[in-house]
């Protein structure tokens, strides 16, 4: 059966990993790629979208950077007739009140999958459908690096806490302590470019500097609840470690190890850095490659991608031969190690 990969697209540099997967997953599962807007649905729509679809010949995977977005599904003209199994992947789903009301009272979706692995239970509730764990991941094998040469001590990632967030003030903190340190990347427009230079930017540091959304908030941010994103798989793809206040939740007890972290403990620039001095002097390239190697184990969106096959029923020779370099005999111990689902 045909499988068509539909992503809505909101725009912004902050969900450009999201769009350079959707374009990763629909090259290796040899799907077509549909972007749709993130505009509202008019009444027609949603009450369209309350009456039973039927099963068409093609079977669909949108991936839904909100949960709002599960609402674009009806922005498809057809969608009810055109598609046989149909399975949502939910990246902000944290944000359950956002759940639209169509899929709360006529679920149309054959399996949702939810990105952190808190929200299993409300997500349960809430929708008459199956409803499990696909965490985010990176692009480790296509732009992942366990280079040891690492020029960078120290590169900041996005928002920081207010102690952190000038970075000609963080620079001259850091500097007086020794260290190298890169302020905020370049951004580039394409979503496959920016992740392309972003992760070759974290390649050449020791540590990226990275905190929860509890103490570095933002209106995006969620008041309350912690969570992974990409800016710290990115990271680990690039064999760097995570400096910072790291969130803490169920997934990243789940999918991290301890190198990929650097708990600075507060956000006090003075004592941060003196925790951070240390474990620089510390470091060696060893522990960018285990890093990268882990990245490829736990991380990579290759294995987030064989879940979905199997939930198609598909298997396709492009995800067969990426999923096989994962696996090559001199990575050790390298195989899956993402678990098929939660009991």
């Amino acid at each position: 059966m045909d499988l068509e990969v539909v992503y809505c697209d909101p725009g912004g540099v902050g969900y450009h990993p999201v769009l350079h997967m959707a374009r990763l997953a629909a090259d290796l599962l040899e799907a077509r790629l549909t972007t749709v807007p993130t505009s509202s649905p008019g009444r027609a729509r949603k009450i369209l979208a309350l009456l039973p679809r039927t099963r068409g010949n093609t079977d669909c995977l949108l991936i839904c950077p909100s949960p709002s977005h599960l609402a674009s599904l009806t922005m498809i003209d057809g969608w009810r007739r055109s598609y046989g199994n149909l399975i949502a992947w939910v990246f902000d789903s944290f944000w359950p009140e956002m759940i639209p009301a169509f899929a709360r009272m006529r679920c149309p979706f054959d399996r949702v999958f939810v990105t952190e692995r808190e929200d299993l239970g409300t997500w349960r509730r809430t929708l008459r459908a199956p409803v499990d764990w696909l965490p985010w991941g990176a692009d480790v094998l296509r732009l992942g690096s366990g280079a040891p040469e690492r020029p960078v001590d120290l590169v900041r990632v996005g928002r920081q806490p207010p102690g952190w967030d000038d970075d000609a003030t963080t620079r001259i903190s850091v500097e007086a302590r020794g260290l190298c340190f890169e302020g905020r990347p370049r951004s580039w427009a394409d979503a496959s470019d920016n992740e392309r230079q972003l992760v070759q930017t974290f390649s050449r540091s020791k540590y990226t500097l990275s905190s929860t959304n509890l103490v570095s908030p933002s209106v995006q941010t969620h008041p309350t609840r912690e969570y992974l994103t990409a800016r710290w798989t990115d990271a680990l793809a690039a064999g760097a470690t995570v400096a910072g206040i790291p969130p803490r939740s169920e997934t990243v007890q789940e999918l991290l190890w301890p190198e990929a972290l650097l708990d600075l403990r507060t956000t006090k620039i003075d004592e941060a850095l003196d925790i951070l001095v240390a474990d620089v002097r510390r470091w060696n390239p060893a522990r960018a490659a285990l890093n990268h190697a882990r990245a490829l184990e736990r991380l990579d969106w290759r294995w987030r991608f064989l879940e979905l096959a199997q939930a198609f029923s598909r298997k396709t020779p492009t995800l067969d031969r990426e999923l096989a370099e994962l696996r090559v005999p001199d990575a050790g111990t390298r195989e899956r190690a993402f678990p098929s689902g939660p009991s």
